[in-house]
């Protein structure tokens, strides 16, 4: 149940994040929004670590340098979004990137990629994943 909910918030504030982000970036442009919302995040993360959790830098070493490169993602990420939803409206654009993260997980779950056990993809799996590219696709119409 808490991993649901986690999920939940995390979606509504994807979409949050996603609108501010192209409002702000009318006035300021994309990457400036996007460096902007990456240290706006980085801040964020940094007091909660400081005030509200116990550090555990120990394992730090023990990450690959590839996993090191997230905050890469997270900056293509605001880039993507914002220009998304200048271009397509904030429903396109969620309902896109939604399609683009199930079809990126089907592929990581697949491929094991990352060190993720590899999970075998059913039927009903793909069928939902059909009916939300269809669903985009009407959404698009």
């Amino acid at each position: 149940m808490k991993g649901l909910i986690f999920a939940l918030l995390g979606g509504a504030f994807i979409t949050l994040q996603g609108v501010a982000n192209a409002r702000i970036s009318q006035d300021i442009g994309t990457w400036q929004t996007a460096s902007l919302t990456q240290f706006t995040g980085f801040l964020t993360a940094l007091l909660v670590l400081i005030f509200f959790t116990k550090g555990q830098w120990q394992g730090l070493r023990k990450v690959k340098p590839l996993y090191l490169i997230g905050g890469l993602f997270g900056a293509i990420v605001v880039f993507g979004n914002v220009k998304a939803i200048h271009y397509i409206g904030v429903t396109l654009t969620v309902s896109a990137m939604l399609i683009a993260q199930l079809g990126m997980t089907f592929l990581i779950d697949r491929n094991g990629w990352f060190e993720v056990k590899k999970q075998k993809m059913r039927v009903p799996q793909l069928v939902g994943i059909t009916m939300m590219i269809v669903g985009v696709v009407i959404l698009g119409w």
